[in-house]
């Protein structure tokens, strides 16, 4: 699928573990991204979908903003049915030197009230203004 109309400056990969540090020249990819060969991305308005979606039950995630432009020509864009714009996948590496920054985020698990209770991760990125 073509890119979306309106690029984004950054990308992010979202991870359930803190990432190396320092960060390598060339970051590991997870278990899911060598199956699927290539790595997941998210834009900053995929970002809290994804987390809701592939990673509910954590409640820490790391997320590591990637400059696009330089890794632009080795992105290919998802088309999901019920989106304008789909999800960016990596087809390549990235590194040290195209993270802007990594930053981690917590929620609150459950209330402990047996309704689940706790917040989404989409209310955890609402009140951060990290995401560009």
């Amino acid at each position: 699928m073509p890119a979306p109309k309106s690029l984004p400056t950054y990308v992010y990969k979202i991870v359930d573990s803190a990432p190396p540090s320092p960060l390598p020249d060339v970051y590991p990819l997870s278990e899911l991204d060598k199956h699927d060969g290539f790595v997941h991305l998210s834009t900053s308005w995929q970002v809290p979908i994804t987390a809701d979606l592939f990673f509910a039950s954590h409640t820490t995630l790391h997320l590591i903003k990637i400059r696009l432009a330089p890794r632009l020509s080795q992105v290919k864009w998802d088309d999901p049915p019920d989106e304008n714009d789909g999800c960016p996948h990596l087809y390549g590496s990235f590194g040290a030197a195209d993270v802007e920054s990594v930053e981690t985020f917590e929620k609150a698990s459950g209330g402990g009230g047996g309704g689940g209770g706790g917040q989404s991760w989409k209310e955890v990125f609402a009140s951060s203004g990290w995401l560009e």
